[in-house]
């Protein structure tokens, strides 16, 4: 995608970002003996940082977890972080699907400021489909102060080698570089569809041996076990995306749920959730469970049957209307929890206004990162989940979808007011305190 000046209206209002200096990096002694003692003490306090882990759901509906409210559908090791972390109540990606919503999180920056508003198609020769090689991921800035990096699943920023992972500020990457892939072995073939192609190491191919989701849990599970020094990994799982596959052992947990997509689609989401739980233990066993701040969200609301796909009706976005590609809350309003035993503990529940741009922001915060050139747009969550600040973290939240004319939204705490041509949609005003689920 060829890069563009975007401007946002005037309508977001950004909070300064709080800039953390690294304990230990101010000693001075002209002694030998004093400065060899000062680099070990530096080096200490900088592998004592707290590691960060992102796990990004794809297409998750936002009833479709048991702390949110579903019946159906078990998540025991997603519910343990919910309960014993901050659940963000209005928390919110900056765009409704895929990619751009990606490009967002990855930046800490609003993606209209750089183009990135649609999906990039899986084009390898083209030096300009992917996320602007200008951008800086947080990855990188946290791979400059020191912390090993890691994505572990889905890119969707770009399949040119300009926008490889191990060119955009991550040690390490397994997994697949388009929008999405089959979830079996037997689905991988030489083939110019995305969703075929081998899966990646490091820029080689890598054979798949069992059920997707498992093999990028074993593989995240084994990066946390391995990795001594301060990390950040980005667990981006392809589930419950589609294609809708599931293996017959979870598929068997869920006889209960007669429409077949439903049930697979339940199934692929008991696998994540199970994946989880393999991480949080490797963590535990390796002593980096209680300082690993671990964010779990989805990049959009689940699948919505709107006109052009009529047939999407297996994921809940209850209590909220709508969903994937939707401005409303189910397209953008979603399960988003942070948990981090040694800085937060059990902090309950948060109701202010807090985007996926935040996290970028608040992970360089931890990691003493200088972003004060940095221009983000996300803010750090820590003083607002430790109530040294009880306001919103935002102001106002924007949102805008570029590939058509006025299509756009805008939330405050008590307000929002959005514009986008679909059924019962149109130019609407809501009272988000008297009706937060956009019923009138």
């Amino acid at each position: 995608m060829m890069e563009k000046q975007v401007h946002l209206r005037p309508l977001v209002a950004l909070t300064s970002l709080v800039i953390m200096l690294l304990a230990g990096c101010q000693f001075a002694d002209s002694n030998t003996t004093g400065n060899a003692k000062s680099n070990v003490t530096t080096k200490a306090h900088a592998n004592e940082r707290p590691n960060i882990l992102v796990i990004f759901a794809d297409d998750l509906g936002y009833g479709d977890l048991g702390y949110t409210g579903s019946k159906d559908i078990s998540t025991p090791n997603i519910d343990a972080l919910a309960n014993n972390g901050v659940i963000f109540t209005n928390g919110y990606v900056s765009h409704p699907y895929c990619g751009p919503s990606r490009s967002g999180l990855l930046t800490g920056r609003h993606q209209a400021r750089f183009g990135s508003e649609m999906n990039s198609a899986h084009s390898p020769d083209d030096p300009y489909m992917g996320l602007p090689v200008e951008e800086k991921t947080f990855a990188k800035r946290l791979q400059e102060v020191g912390y090993k990096t890691a994505i572990v699943g889905k890119w969707h920023m770009g399949s040119h080698p300009n926008f490889h992972p191990n060119n955009r500020g991550f040690d390490y990457f397994y997994g697949f570089l388009g929008g999405g892939h089959g979830y079996f072995p037997d689905s991988v073939k030489v083939s110019s569809d995305e969703y075929d192609i081998p899966l990646s190491r490091n820029g080689k191919p890598a054979q798949l041996e069992e059920y997707l989701t498992t093999a990028l849990s074993r593989d995240a599970a084994k990066f946390v076990t391995e990795t001594n020094d301060p990390f950040m990994l980005y667990l981006a799982y392809n589930a419950p995306h589609q294609p809708l596959e599931a293996t017959s052992e979870d598929l068997a947990k869920y006889s209960h749920i007669k429409d077949l997509n439903r049930r697979t689609y339940a199934a692929m989401i008991d696998s994540m959730d199970q994946g989880i739980g393999r991480v949080v233990d490797a963590l535990k066993q390796s002593n980096k469970f209680d300082n690993t701040l671990i964010f779990f969200l989805s990049d959009n609301g689940g699948v919505y049957p709107e006109y052009w796909m009529p047939n999407s009706t297996w994921a809940s976005n209850l209590p909220f209307r709508r969903g994937k590609v939707s401005l409303t809350e189910g397209g953008v309003h979603v399960p988003f929890i942070a948990h981090w035993p040694k800085g937060f503990g059990k902090a309950g529940e948060m109701d202010g206004l807090v985007s996926s741009l935040d996290i970028a922001a608040t992970a360089l915060g931890i990691a003493g990162a200088d972003v004060s050139q940095a221009k983000l747009d996300g803010v750090d969550l820590r003083p607002y989940v430790t109530k040294q600040n009880t306001s919103s973290p935002h102001a106002a939240l924007f949102w805008r979808l570029e590939e058509a004319d006025h299509i756009w939204a805008v939330r405050t705490p008590e307000y929002k007011y959005l514009n986008q041509t679909l059924p019962g949609v149109g130019k609407s005003f809501f009272d988000m305190q008297a009706d937060p689920y956009e019923a009138n």
